[in-house]
């Protein structure tokens, strides 16, 4: 499964991330007192939901030898003005090539059956667990 570490120091919202062998980072931009030294958690969020769409579906075509080209996600969250901290994801998808009706329903079927979008859909219960890390004794003046 998977296993994601990360950790803030000085910068005030800078935080870096560490996953297998691969580094990122994310930020807050400047108008909300980070330095903009990376997506904001928000974007990556949706970066997670894009690229597990893409993927999924670029691997079923492959599997079913559809003649599918590439493909592009858009997404955003939408707030509901009218329902007070409601918001859904809104994505887009384009498929490039020259799929039959079949493919292009069966791949918009999939696209609701992704794992990330599977995990997110229903909500994701979230178990917390605070440690206090070891701090240096002192000496006595």
């Amino acid at each position: 499964m998977s296993h994601v570490t990360a950790s803030i120091g000085n910068l005030p919202y800078a935080v870096s991330i560490s996953t297998g062998n691969h580094r990122l980072a994310s930020d807050e931009p400047v108008v909300m007192g980070g330095g903009d030294h990376g997506p904001t958690p928000h974007d990556l969020l949706l970066s997670s939901l894009a690229s597990c769409t893409l993927i999924t579906l670029k691997m079923y075509a492959h599997h079913k030898h559809w003649p599918l080209l590439a493909l592009d996600v858009e997404l955003s969250f939408i707030r509901d003005e009218a329902a007070e901290d409601a918001v859904t994801v809104e994505r887009v998808i384009t498929l490039h090539g020259p799929l039959s009706d079949a493919a292009r329903d069966e791949l918009a079927d999939l696209a609701e059956r992704t794992p990330v979008t599977l995990r997110l859909k229903p909500g994701l219960p979230i178990n917390t667990i605070f440690r206090q890390a070891a701090v240096p004794v002192m000496a006595e003046a």
